[in-house]
């Protein structure tokens, strides 16, 4: 979805790349990133700027659920990985992404940054939550200890192409894509489940990336 944006924009947009400037999206798997030395290799190779900090060991809810303790130290290995490497490489501007899970179980909408931290999340998800929850206050101390330009974007549930689609480790919309799939093949009635009260609030992984990309943040 990055590299959509900041190449197929027109000339002049503010999502586009400029003339000679580089871009580099990197895969990583968990065991990699958090190695303190292979995250250090990885920052000399790319010499970045900017860091979008995508990198998460999460699954769906049902996993998520199952394997809280593995969720929660993975990715506080990974964070501080992250986080700490850019702070000494003097990044200009680190995003990291939180998820509205952090939000407090019983809450009024809309939500707002103002609301993250009022209270415990649901229990199904704490692991994966809390963690949200660090990384986000890690930005904010390592913006007063050592004024990283360091923030943080809420993100809901976000689809794009070539998603997770099994049923066990999935998100909401493409676990809605694979029943109605599923529905149609076999002939049987697509079920949804809930009684449609809760809001839903829907991103594509495009627009997501047009937003990081465009400055506003």
């Amino acid at each position: 979805a990055i590299k959509h944006v900041i190449e197929n924009k027109p000339q002049g947009s503010c999502f586009r790349k400029c003339p000679g400037e580089q871009d580099s999206v990197t895969f990583y798997s968990p065991p990699h990133s958090r190695d303190p030395k292979w995250m250090l290799e990885l920052f000399e190779k790319y010499q970045p700027t900017h860091v979008i900090h995508l990198a998460v060991l999460v699954s769906g809810l049902f996993a998520n659920r199952e394997h809280k303790v593995s969720i929660l130290s993975d990715n506080m290995l990974i964070n501080d990985n992250v986080l700490n490497m850019a702070c000494s490489k003097k990044m200009q501007k680190v995003i990291s992404c939180l998820s509205t899970c952090i939000f407090l179980d019983k809450i009024n909408y809309p939500l707002t940054e103002e609301k993250v931290h009022l209270g415990p999340p649901h229990d199904s998800n704490f692991g994966y939550t809390y963690v949200k929850c660090m990384v986000n206050m890690q930005n904010h101390m390592y913006k007063e200890e050592f004024s990283c330009n360091f923030t943080s974007a809420i993100l809901t549930n976000i689809f794009r192409p070539h998603d997770n689609f099994d049923l066990k480790h999935v998100h909401v919309i493409p676990a809605l894509i694979h029943k109605c799939y599923l529905a149609k093949k076999n002939g049987t009635p697509f079920k949804v489940m809930g009684d449609r009260s809760p809001p839903m609030m829907k991103l594509t992984g495009k627009v997501c990336m047009e937003w990081f990309c465009s400055g506003n943040l």
